[in-house]
Formats: structure tokens, sequence, C-alpha cells
């Protein structure tokens, strides 16, 4: 592979971050969110494996939002032509993202509780 393809291939990543954080409003929550959440990872003294585990289910949850507005995309440009499996297919896809959110929510949760816990004694 050379530069230039590398090049090309990070640059057309760039653009589908750019795509979908115009796009979609939900992407751009869940980066707030992240970057909240990242923050506070930093700050509070938490195990190198929370940290890691925290930048994973981030990671996880943008992805999987990646994921279902390519679905959507794909499924609107077939609309025309099916039924009502798009629109079963963009509801699964929505609960997929929900069900990755609310673990990643969840887990999360029990992490930063102590932390948050020893700040309001």
């Amino acid at each position: 592979m050379s530069i230039k393809k590398f090049l090309a291939s990070v640059r057309d990543a760039f653009n589908g971050f750019l795509i979908i954080f115009r796009s979609e409003q939900n992407f751009r929550v869940q980066t707030a969110v992240s970057i909240i959440v990242l923050v506070a990872a930093f700050y509070f003294p938490l195990r190198v494996w929370e940290v890691i585990l925290i930048i994973l289910l981030i990671v996880m949850v943008l992805t999987m939002e990646i994921l279902n507005t390519a679905f959507e995309y794909i499924a609107d440009l077939l609309k025309p032509r099916l039924h009502h499996y798009v629109r079963s297919i963009k509801d699964i896809m929505a609960a997929a993202v929900f069900l990755t959110a609310i673990g990643a929510g969840v887990i999360g949760f029990i992490i930063f509780l102590p932390h948050f816990l020893n700040i309001w004694k």
C-alpha cells in the first residue's frame, strides 16, 4: 500500500466522520457525552483497565451509531422497491444502538459511582 493511497483512505474516513457529524444529531450528542466521560476518566483515579474499558465502550457506541446511519442510508435508497421491512430494519438498528448505549451507561455508572460518592462525602 502506498502512502498516497493510505492518505486517501484517511481522508475518506475523515469525510465519513464529517458526514455523520453534520447529519446525525444522535452522533453529535454521543460525541459530546463521550468527551465528558473521557475527561472524567482522566480526572478520577481510575485503574488502567477501567479507562481502557471506557474507551472501548465509547468506540462501540459511536461505531454502532455509524453503522446504524449507514444502514438507514441504504434502506432509504431501497425504500421505493421494498415494503415494511425497511421500517423494521431501521427500528432493529436503532435498538442495537440503544442497547449498546444503555450497556455502556450502566458500566460507566458502575465505574464512576464510587468516585462521585467520594466527592459528596
